[in-house]
């Protein structure tokens, strides 16, 4: 100020007397010089001088002893610390944090104090979510077929599962059904080593091989039902399960029928029933199986098969075949049911039969027991549906078991003859015995139509001619 105003001249020259406040505090706010102790001094922009403080700490040396000591100095705007020497407590020497909210944890989303943009609370996502990727206050659900790692940070795909083979639901299933192929196959063998003898000529060798074919179809599922579900083997096991049910019980109702129309014949003619020839037979069989075809092809028409994943819960991520998953596949047996039924009431109607011609009681203990079987699949199949592997498992131990039933109860008594008691498999203990004096009870026109009948029911198989105008008489003397 005296060197701008003064120009050098020593003393108070006469611009500065008298001197101007407003002036002298200009000047005073542009000082800036280094004092005595050396350090620098100057106004700051609000006219304070320098701020210089040391910053000492209450220390805890030793046990109930403190101590203060200097950790740091704020000097020009700048803080200088030495955190190493700050100590909250002997056992907890690193001090806490001050800060309103921590980071939150890996996970962990936020949520924002009202008001204050730098506070927040932290909270867990729940079991099936993770913190979304784009907003860390929100948490999303993970898709199904997925769940989140271990920080709840991405969904992770849930590995894929199905019926394997090595499980213990298809091991017991393929053990059974294995089985039963032997036992098929060995029967198969009895019969086609006895093909010519008369047990298996009376029986029907034709609908006898069908029938053992069916059964060996039925045993067979269990296999396609424990491969790895794709496309293909879905609509595999879609048609094979209804198509070897459909072979079974569509031999089977033809025989019942044929053994109905012959003894229901009886009372009306002696003239020989039409169809009841072993070509006419097959026939019959076929063109009944050929439904069940037509069901299945039009059935893949309108809703093709197909793998699909399976979520009954959400740790689950099962391979199916779409049929599984809802009652769509109890489509494939409506029509084999169907022949069940029919079949029964067959059986209840011929099991007045003579007793050479009572394979009818067998084909009716056969459908008694399968009814049972299938009365007790109904309410399993529709109780696991969260189990679809229990519910695969339980088609084919149904499956295998009432083809066991059938062909223990069908096939049993003739291997008893064939293997246990040959000297019964001759052509005279083919033939009913009770009708041999026939015309005792009923009068002669009657008699003479019923033995007509018995002795076309038990040659018809073989092919031979039988004149339909046989006499009791000579009934009598075949016997």
């Amino acid at each position: 100020m005296h060197s701008e105003l003064c120009h050098g001249k020593p003393g108070i020259c006469k611009s500065m007397n008298p001197t101007r406040g407003a002036e002298l505090l200009k000047y005073l706010r542009k000082a800036d010089f280094v004092g005595l102790s050396g350090d620098r001094f100057n106004f700051d922009m609000n006219g304070d001088g320098p701020a210089r403080y040391n910053i000492i700490h209450f220390k805890q040396v030793e046990k109930e002893k403190y101590k203060w000591i200097k950790v740091g100095e704020y000097y020009q705007g700048e803080l200088r610390l030495q955190m190493e020497d700050i100590q909250f407590s002997i056992k907890n020497p690193t001090p806490p944090k001050s800060v309103c909210s921590r980071p939150c944890e890996r996970g962990q989303a936020k949520k924002y104090v009202e008001g204050e943009g730098c506070c927040w609370h932290c909270f867990n996502c729940t079991q099936y979510q993770i913190k979304n990727p784009n907003d860390e206050t929100h948490c999303i659900n993970c898709p199904r077929g997925t769940t989140p790692d271990e920080y709840h940070e991405k969904c992770n795909h849930i590995p894929e599962d199905y019926l394997k083979p090595e499980s213990a639901y298809a091991i017991g299933a393929m053990s059974f059904c294995s089985c039963g192929m032997l036992m098929t196959l060995f029967v198969v063998g009895v019969f086609l080593k006895n093909n010519d003898t008369p047990i298996v000529r009376a029986s029907g060798r034709e609908l006898s091989y069908v029938l053992l074919s069916g059964i060996l179809l039925c045993y067979g599922v269990t296999y396609a039902l424990v491969l790895k579900p794709n496309d293909i083997v879905c609509g595999v096991q879609r048609f094979w399960s209804g198509f070897s049910f459909t072979v079974v019980y569509a031999a089977l109702l033809t025989k019942t029928n044929r053994i109905a129309r012959i003894f229901n014949a009886s009372t009306k003619s002696a003239k020989r029933p039409s169809f009841i020839s072993p070509h006419s037979q097959i026939v019959i069989c076929g063109i009944l199986i050929s439904f069940q075809i037509l069901i299945n092809a039009v059935w893949m028409v309108v809703s093709p098969a197909h793998v699909m994943h399976h979520y009954p819960t959400r740790d689950d991520n099962l391979l199916v075949c779409n049929s599984y998953t809802d009652t769509s596949y109890i489509i494939a047996f409506f029509y084999p049911i169907f022949l069940i039924i029919i079949c029964t009431v067959y059986a209840v109607l011929t099991r007045k039969t003579p007793e050479a011609f009572n394979e009818s009681k067998y084909i009716g203990f056969t459908m008694y027991t399968t009814c049972v079987i299938w009365l007790a699949f109904i309410p399993l199949y529709f109780g696991t549906e969260n189990n679809v592997q229990l519910r695969i498992a339980t088609i084919a131990v149904t499956i295998s078991l009432s083809a066991t039933v059938t062909l223990v109860c069908l096939f049993s008594p003739k291997l008893y003859i064939i293997l246990i008691r040959p000297e019964r498999n001759i052509r005279q203990s083919m033939m009913p015995i009770r009708y041999s004096t026939i015309n005792k009870t009923t009068g002669s026109a009657q008699s003479s139509m019923m033995a007509a009948v018995i002795v076309t029911a038990a040659t018809c198989n073989e092919n031979e001619k039988v004149m339909n105008n046989v006499s009791n008489e000579n009934i009598t003397s075949l016997y």
